[in-house]
């Protein structure tokens, strides 16, 4: 296959669609490693040829500082994407993160492109090393630290926390993870065991522990925070997904409890069976998270079975009237608009969700409809 062209100019690159009916099985997995690279926009291309020849999807982002990969390859073709990875200097003997639960469907085609920074922190280049990060520490580490009275902090943010997090972990109310690294800093300073002292007396104040998905957001968390002055900052080693395998390749109870959120079409993976999310339409125990259906909105909410069927997967009746339209004026209706979740990713406040969809059903139930500009297009000839 042709490697994408370099005028490209969002550094996408298109790939085949996801497998269907009888297709043999795959296997999620997800990398990521800080490397200085040349030219980040040749090796896109070549990646691409390269690992659409092994029918991979998924979505990879490339930067100067390095790789942070989340993609699906056949099982039969794990070895060659693993020779086509190691062919690469930079990224010779990365270690991957298989995931924990696998449908065949997290991707849908092969998407890869070059940004700035593998994660948008908001952070300046020059401020701080970002090669001086908190220690690794692995699963049991992690469990002891966490009995011996560490502060644990989230670094993902507030919509993957609100359907799985560790035990007495502190949650950022952020939505991206720029504002967590904020909130957390600032956090830490407030707090009367903050273990950052100003006048660098002896402190014995607990550890921190930060961890989030995989791993590379701690990367620049912990070393941000060391840069601050804190010390005794300590990172999962491997994220959520590698602590879950080691524990339960030791027969140990995770103190990570409900689940994961995932960056692909499953959204999460089972890690317990404790359900710590709250429907936002009802306000019902549930781990469920899904995408609104409606096309022009597609925001992440925690929603219930019962909810999901009661408003056909929408998060709302405004969104519901719509996106039960016939196709055409579904189309017709979205012209000009913009998609809400390019603006902001979830809805996380229930009680005002709520109050929004009481006011919705009372004026659908007077009205007959949300939507009077529907009139002219179900008039129109489709």
């Amino acid at each position: 296959m042709d490697p994408a062209p370099p005028s490209d100019p969002g550094g996408t690159t298109p790939g085949d669609d996801r497998p269907t009916g009888g297709a043999p099985p795959r296997t999620t997995l997800s990398f990521y490693r800080y490397e200085r690279l040349s030219d980040p926009t040749l090796l896109r291309d070549t990646l691409h040829a390269d690992w659409s020849v092994l029918g991979v999807l998924g979505r990879t982002y490339l930067a100067r500082e390095g790789i942070n990969a989340q993609v699906s390859v056949p099982s039969e073709n794990l070895s060659a994407f693993r020779d086509a990875v190691d062919a690469v200097p930079e990224f010779a003997g990365v270690p991957w993160k298989i995931a924990l639960e696998e449908n065949g469907s997290a991707f849908r085609k092969l998407t890869i492109k070059v940004k700035p920074k593998l994660v948008a922190d908001g952070l300046s280049d020059g401020a701080f090393d970002p090669g001086d990060v908190g220690e690794h520490l692995d699963a049991a580490t992690f469990n002891r630290k966490m009995e011996e009275g560490a502060l644990v902090i989230d670094m993902r943010n507030n919509y993957e926390s609100a359907i799985g997090h560790f035990e007495g972990a502190y949650l950022p109310k952020a939505d991206t993870f720029r504002d967590a690294i904020n909130e957390v800093a600032a956090m830490l300073r407030d707090r009367s065991t903050c273990i950052v002292d100003p006048l660098n007396r002896p402190n014995a104040a607990p550890d921190v522990l930060l961890y989030c998905t995989g791993g590379i957001r701690c990367e620049k968390a912990s070393a941000y925070l060391k840069h601050e002055g804190f010390t005794n900052v300590g990172q999962l080693h491997g994220g959520i997904i590698d602590y879950v395998r080691q524990v339960r390749a030791q027969g140990r109870a995770s103190r990570f409890k409900g689940r994961n959120f995932v960056f692909d079409d499953r959204l999460s993976e089972r890690i317990t069976d404790d359900l710590l999310g709250t429907c936002v339409q009802c306000g019902q125990a549930t781990d469920r998270i899904a995408n609104c259906m409606e096309e022009s909105c597609n925001l992440l909410l925690v929603q219930c079975p019962a909810c999901a069927a009661q408003y056909a997967d929408c998060c709302s009746p405004s969104c519901q009237e719509i996106h039960l339209l016939p196709a055409a004026h579904q189309r017709e209706w979205r012209k000009g608009r913009i998609t809400r979740s390019t603006i902001t990713k979830a809805i996380t406040d229930a009680e005002t969700h709520q109050e929004l969809i009481r006011e919705q059903e009372a004026a659908l139930a007077i009205n007959g409809t949300l939507h009077p500009e529907l009139m002219d297009i179900t008039l129109k000839p489709m």
